[in-house]
């Protein structure tokens, strides 16, 4: 649980800062309709069939080619299966030390795969390795049916979860990509789940791995080799899935970090891995070259406080979780970056955790150029009658 994390909802406003040559608006939000298009420029992604190039940060889309064209993502299905993985680590429903037993079902799964044999024990932490490095099919359903009990029912969750973070271009019918009618996604529901993945920091440790090995105290150990060779040989990279099949085609949704400025960058239908691996080094130095995070708060920042009326607590402090803050081009003056906190003017207890308690709204100069949902980070219950009444003495004698 993140406490005293704000939400942000990446789609609510238009990026007044970019330029109108750029697609310059945001990722849709969970239940939002996703943004309109606009007209591709600079040239990027040239061989692919659909790309997308994003601020992590603010979900700012900075440049798109037929994001949401409908098309069978191959591995890159398993930024889903890693995503869930994640927040069941967080929920504490699994641990990186628990043991997972492979089922001889999931030991028959063909294409990339790092060889379970049925029976065959490995911890969380070792097929999440397996996963992000190796791609490997088999560890994708080990991990499914550790935690829900079947692939299919992992599915399940996969699609559920996507229908909770808004994606309308998804659809899954299983963990690792393997071809199956009726099994797509886009350039940018990809983007979407790559950015959430990518909440949980921790995940970089095992994407961003040029290799390693699993077995390391058996007689044959198995060396692992990332499918993805932009974390070995371009500064900063250091995630996310690689994905190929002959229908796919060469699909990848990658990550690059510099001075604080972290973009993803999805190309799909790529002809070849040298093509796919160039148009991506491309995407990640133009925004490198032409753009900047500007940083509102960072994670532990103080925002501000909200008074309670009649609340157990009379005040509710607002502390950032994350980083939050604004794409600008680089070279734009920031002297006039400012930002307002407007709170509800009235707010009784109770108050529910998730409940609507005002909005961040950030300017350059007097133009409004993006907002903030806020809402409670936690239930605030009604004060009881003896607290109320100590509160009315006190005020008596103040």
């Amino acid at each position: 649980m993140r406490m005293f994390k704000l939400l942000l909802a990446a789609a609510v406003i238009a990026m007044g800062l970019v330029p109108a040559a750029d697609s310059g608006h945001a990722i849709a939000a969970p239940g939002e309709a996703p943004a309109k298009e606009s007209p591709a420029s600079p040239n990027l992604a040239a061989s692919a069939r659909s790309a997308i190039l994003i601020d992590a940060d603010t979900g700012t889309v900075i440049f798109e080619k037929n994001s949401h064209d409908k098309l069978p993502p191959a591995s890159i299905t398993k930024v889903m299966t890693m995503l869930l993985i994640m927040e069941s680590i967080e929920s504490g429903k699994i641990k990186m030390s628990d043991k997972v037993t492979a089922s001889e079902y999931a030991s028959s799964m063909g294409g990339s795969q790092i060889f379970l044999e049925p029976g065959e024990e490995m911890t969380v932490e070792e097929l999440l390795k397996g996963i992000a490095l190796a791609s490997g099919n088999d560890a994708s359903v080990a991990m499914a049916e550790k935690i829900a009990g079947t692939e299919q029912q992992f599915v399940e969750m996969m699609n559920a979860k996507a229908r909770e973070l808004g994606l309308k271009d998804t659809h899954f019918v299983n963990c690792n990509g393997l071809p199956a009618a009726d099994h797509y996604t886009s350039a940018h529901d990809i983007a979407v789940m790559s950015r959430e993945l990518l909440k949980y920091e921790e995940i970089t440790k095992f994407t961003g791995l040029y290799q390693d090995h699993l077995r390391k105290t058996s007689e044959k150990p198995f060396w692992l080799v990332n499918t993805n060779k932009l974390v070995r040989f371009y500064s900063g990279a250091d995630g996310l899935k690689t994905g190929y099949t002959s229908e796919a085609k060469y699909c990848l949704t990658a990550t690059a970090k510099r001075d604080g400025f972290r973009v993803i960058a999805v190309v799909m239908g790529e002809p070849n891995t040298k093509t796919r691996n160039a148009e991506v080094t491309q995407m990640f130095d133009y925004s490198f070259a032409q753009y900047m995070n500007y940083p509102i708060f960072k994670p532990g920042d103080t925002i501000g406080e909200v008074k309670i009326e009649k609340g157990a607590v009379r005040t509710l402090p607002l502390v950032a979780g994350e980083s939050y803050g604004i794409l600008l081009r680089k070279g734009t003056d920031t002297k006039e970056i400012r930002y307002e906190l407007k709170l509800d003017a009235t707010l009784k207890a109770p108050v529910a955790k998730g409940q609507k308690i005002g909005t961040l709204v950030v300017y350059q100069g007097n133009q409004q150029v993006k907002q903030f949902p806020l809402e409670a980070p936690e239930d605030i219950a009604k004060a009881g009658l003896w607290t109320m009444v100590k509160r009315s003495l006190g005020g008596l004698f103040s």
